[in-house]
């Protein structure tokens, strides 16, 4: 079957109204002259409508979709298939019309440990203390368990949650998961090589930090998934303590081509994805 030149595609989530992803797709799709349409779906009017969206943009002829916060999870009761790294994750961020059948995937694990392993390629790994167990949780402990974490501590203010995240990730990787309390966080840390947040705290519409900033110290790593802002206020405060970061640019990008790919069968370019990226995050046209 010859490849499709036209590609309408969309992202589902909530609060995504300054997202980057249609001018990152757009304009990686422009580089392999083929036309590409990126549609926002914003949850914000519709909660809980994830399935009924679902079936209207397969009706109208879209040929994919991006899953984001908070629809991650819930999506997967309205898809026929699941391919199998979001099987193992229960998690989707990536669906893909084809052949009559919604497929999930899920792009957000290679993002994550590309964009890990990229930023600071020498993390140590022994000890990761994680925060949210939701969607992204999911994709980033398998991230860091596929890249040798030997113990994961991940806190979630819902204590089943993060049970379930390390049922999941102890069913196909050897590290040791610890789901823990948001209280438990504090002592973790002081014997942590890393930090990563995996929560919605620290993006636009929900301000803040997921710890006490006073709980990190020099020499622990700290991660963000979040790349709106890129520097969230745990980034900065890391900074200023003068810990290793890692904004969460490198998974945008990453994650981005993995669906680009996904999407239309083309090899997208991370690099100059990335250097698309970095020229929106300073105010460059969304074009």
């Amino acid at each position: 079957m010859p490849r499709p030149q036209r590609f309408l595609v969309g992202l589902i989530g909530a609060g995504i109204g300054t997202s980057m992803s249609p001018a990152l797709h757009e304009r990686e799709a422009d580089r392999h002259g083929v036309r590409y349409l990126y549609q926002l779906i914003d949850l914000d009017s519709r909660p809980g409508e994830v399935g009924e969206l679902l079936a209207s943009a397969r009706r109208l002829g879209f040929h994919g979709l991006n899953i984001t916060h908070p629809a991650k999870q819930d999506v997967v009761e309205f898809l026929d298939e699941l391919a199998p790294e979001a099987a193992e994750l229960g998690a989707v961020n990536t669906v893909v019309f084809r052949d009559g059948k919604a497929v999930g995937h899920n792009t957000d694990r290679y993002g994550f440990a590309t964009g890990l392993a990229r930023a600071l390629p020498d993390a140590p790994l022994g000890h990761v203390v994680q925060l949210g167990a939701g969607g992204a949780g999911l994709a980033v402990a398998a991230a860091l368990a596929g890249a040798g974490a030997r113990r994961l501590s991940v806190a979630d203010v819902d204590p089943q949650r993060a049970g379930r995240l390390a049922e999941a990730i102890a069913a196909h990787h050897p590290a040791a998961v610890e789901p823990i309390t948001p209280e438990q966080v504090p002592a973790r840390l002081a014997e942590a090589d890393g930090l990563v947040n995996a929560t919605p705290i620290g993006m636009e519409g929900h301000p803040g930090t997921p710890i006490d900033p006073q709980h990190l110290r020099p020499g622990l790593w700290v991660a963000d998934v979040i790349y709106r802002p890129l520097d969230t206020d745990l980034i900065s405060a890391a900074r200023r303590l003068g810990c290793p970061v890692v904004d969460g640019g490198g998974m945008a990008v990453h994650q981005a081509a993995a669906s680009f790919r996904l999407f239309t069968g083309l090899a997208a370019d991370e690099e100059r994805m990335g250097d698309d990226f970095a020229e929106l995050a300073r105010g460059g046209d969304d074009g």
